[in-house]
């Protein structure tokens, strides 16, 4: 696709355009909850370049990026207004491959051994970067749920993400030798 056009000069106003062209405020809840889902997007690239070019999450990991756009079109789009374009659904077998990688790499990890701090390698804090932001898309799309028609599926599938994600970065801290950074109460 060909950018003719980066700037509508619409943006200086704090004003946007939804999916079908209704303008609304950069400050609704619609756009906080696709903004934060984009904003996760460009995390997950970002964990993507730190993964080992043969990672075998690789291309799962690329494929939720992808999803991630059908969750943004979905909800850039005010149903009331205009109708859902087909890239705005979201198979339900999403949600599955997730949970059925969710439940490989379990199989893979030692038992849990307490609360872990974020961190550890590198990738792994990345991974858990990218868990925090999809917990607040989540809450971002429940908040635009309250007033706007949301697909419980989308809320779904970005729930189980982030417990994707934090098996994943349990995965990469184990598979690359770094430990678990055990959370110690500093209170006691």
């Amino acid at each position: 696709m060909k950018i003719i056009k980066v700037y509508t000069r619409q943006g200086d106003a704090g004003m946007t355009s939804l999916v079908g062209g209704i303008c609304i405020s950069k400050t609704d809840a619609r756009l906080e909850a696709y903004g934060t889902v984009d904003e996760l997007n460009s995390h997950l690239g970002l964990l993507i370049t730190m993964l080992d070019k043969d990672s075998d999450e690789r291309e799962l990991l690329l494929r939720t990026q992808s999803n991630l756009f059908n969750v943004s079109t979905y909800l850039a789009t005010d149903q009331s207004q205009t109708p859902l374009s087909p890239a705005a659904h979201l198979a339900e077998s999403e949600t599955e491959m997730l949970e059925q990688r969710i439940d490989t790499i379990i199989t893979m990890l030692p038992e849990p051994q307490g609360f872990i701090l974020p961190g550890g390698s590198q990738a792994a804090a990345q991974c858990h970067v990218c868990r925090t932001v999809c917990r607040r898309a989540e809450r971002r799309i429940l908040t635009l749920a309250k007033k706007a028609i949301v697909d419980p599926d989308i809320i779904k599938y970005v729930n189980r993400l982030s417990d994707y994600l934090f098996i994943l970065a349990k995965k990469i801290n184990f598979n690359t030798g770094h430990p678990e950074i055990l959370w110690k109460n500093p209170c006691r």
